[in-house]
């Protein structure tokens, strides 16, 4: 347990401190109290956007830039208390990124995981490791680790999307690699919807061996997700803090659809107000139907309606109070968590 006094300071100490400074050492017990901390503290703060603002200034930016010459054309959601760091929480990255009609982003790989989840728009499509799927308001889409990928929209209208990726917690690992493709967009090797019929319908190839970890289906649709929850509504009881909340799979192996990221989609139904809920992972929430608020702490409360972004840091209490009925996305590091037996979490009074 970390100590609750820090030691006090004495002209000794200090002149011990410096000289031993001089070859890279330092006192444990002067900084301890903040390295083992009796609960979560962080420099992420609730923070909230609306998406009328984001699409405004991203065509503003599409007219001073194109999606090529900017390789990627977003705009980084910055935390609050982490500004200059491109970080939406302390280990993950957010951004919104917009395709113009006839515009591509072309082709490269990079070890960070990435999400993207359709803001507004259809038509436009991504390619992701040879095969090209059709991206529509509301679908969830995979880049695996080191997969091709680029991004085109050959529909009439802009498409908006978030971006999250992993991207500060590879650089704190100091594992990142990228590479370009000499083309604009990579061949396509496979058809449309190859990688739903091959894993995505309860079968598997006869000799699948389980791939990298990240889900092999790549594009979740989001009709079809609404379909599933509503059908489980019929059935199934609401959860006092999540309403009916469901985690994106893996279905080869039941697990997280994607290794470093979870993947969350919840309904609320209009009027519920749940029970105060906490957990370690700090989490990216986007809502796709609906219009309410959620409470986030004892002073930061976002009135949200479709398509507005907001963070909850981690252990921070949050309440959602849905005024119409509502489908929150919303996406964590709970994986990595999970893997290292670091996640906690908090109902109401219990933990």
């Amino acid at each position: 347990m970390a100590p609750t006094v820090n030691p006090t300071d004495t002209a000794e100490r200090l002149a011990f401190y410096e000289r031993i400074g001089r070859n890279n050492l330092a006192p444990l017990w002067t900084s301890l109290a903040k390295l083992v901390t009796p609960e979560p503290q962080s420099a992420c703060e609730p923070a909230s956007w609306r998406f009328s603002d984001i699409r405004a200034a991203m065509l503003e930016a599409g007219g001073l830039i194109t999606a090529k010459e900017a390789e990627r054309r977003v705009l980084i959601l910055e935390n609050p208390g982490l500004r200059g760091e491109s970080r939406i929480t302390t280990d993950l990255y957010a951004g919104v990124q917009l395709v113009l009609p006839g515009e591509v982003a072309p082709a490269h790989r990079h070890t960070q995981s990435a999400l993207r989840f359709v803001l507004e728009g259809a038509g436009a499509h991504t390619s992701v490791a040879g095969e090209r799927t059709t991206m529509n308001e509301g679908d969830f889409i995979i880049t695996p680790p080191m997969a091709w990928h680029d991004h085109g929209n050959a529909s009439n209208q802009p498409v908006f999307w978030l971006d999250g990726l992993d991207i500060p917690l590879v650089q704190f690992l100091d594992a990142s690699f990228a590479e370009h493709l000499d083309v604009d967009e990579q061949p396509i090797s496979r058809p449309e919807g190859d990688s739903e019929a091959r894993y995505g319908t309860n079968l598997l190839p006869v000799d699948y061996k389980g791939g990298t970890g990240n889900s092999p289906v790549f594009n979740y649709p989001y009709l079809r997700t609404r379909e599933a929850l509503e059908r489980m509504r019929r059935a199934e009881p609401w959860d006092a803090c999540h309403g009916l909340k469901m985690r994106y799979t893996n279905p080869a192996s039941g697990g997280h659809a994607m290794t470093t990221i979870g993947t969350f989609v919840q309904l609320l139904p209009q009027g519920f107000s749940s029970v105060t809920y906490r957990s370690t992972d700090a989490t990216v929430f986007v809502p796709m139907e609906g219009r309410g608020r959620t409470r986030v702490g004892d002073d930061f409360v976002v009135e949200w309606q479709k398509r507005d972004i907001f963070v909850v840091p981690s252990w921070k209490s949050v309440r959602h109070e849905a005024d119409e009925e509502s489908v929150l996305f919303s996406f964590s590091d709970r994986p990595v968590q999970e893997a290292l037996h670091l996640f906690r979490e908090k109902r109401g009074d219990r933990e």
